[in-house]
């Protein structure tokens, strides 16, 4: 597929022939939930923890007698039934990340870009650069409509244009090795540079 290619400014620049294999798929929702939900488990921390019977504090000491009271037999009051007593079967520490085959993971990457393709939400730029300065870079994007915005770049994102970016609001700028799935499609729009167009077919192939 050919798609024209803009300047910063909004002037054009060209345009590009954009793989099929890439960016002409039919994009499969199944796929993309497997692989957000793969990253999307793999992020989560779980640190979660409770104590049980065993770790509050509380003393060993029999709460009242064996017999005789006309109640249930109790020992310790660190039992669960008891308000300040351990949690039964609470969570612990753990893992919740799960694999996910290698072609699944490319597979979905390349899904993402057609979804954003066939949406009209991918925009390809000449090149991200610039001098560093914020205000000069949020009024170019605020001119050009990109509200929440993923910059793709090539192997390396330019430095001057990253500072300057930092402080944007709704703004993300990666480099192709950092491109996945979940920041693609979260966002609104997806622009890719020509230099991270060649990368990510390189990356994809």
């Amino acid at each position: 597929m050919k798609l024209n290619v803009i300047k910063l400014d909004g002037g054009k620049a060209g345009s590009i022939d954009l793989d099929d294999a890439l960016f002409g798929l039919d994009p499969r929702a199944d796929i993309l939930h497997r692989v957000v939900r793969w990253q999307r488990n793999n992020a989560q921390a779980g640190t979660h923890k409770v104590k049980t019977r065993s770790e509050v504090n509380y003393s060993t000491k029999k709460i009242y007698r064996q017999k005789g009271t006309g109640g249930a037999r109790h020992g310790a009051r660190s039992a669960p039934i008891f308000r300040g007593g351990g949690v039964y079967k609470g969570p612990t520490p753990r893992s919740h990340g799960h694999e996910l085959p290698k072609k699944v993971r490319t597979l979905g990457l390349k899904h993402a870009l057609s979804a954003k393709a066939k949406a009209g939400e991918l925009v390809v730029i000449d090149a991200a650069v610039s001098d560093g300065k914020t205000g000069l870079l949020a009024k170019t994007i605020a001119n050009l409509g990109w509200k929440r915005a993923l910059i793709i770049d090539g192997a390396a994102v330019n430095e001057h244009f990253a500072q300057a970016a930092r402080n944007i609001e709704g703004l993300d700028i990666l480099p192709t090795m950092g491109a996945n799935v979940y920041d693609i499609l979260k966002r609104d729009t997806l622009v890719i540079t020509k230099a991270g167009v060649e990368a990510l077919e390189a990356r994809l192939k």
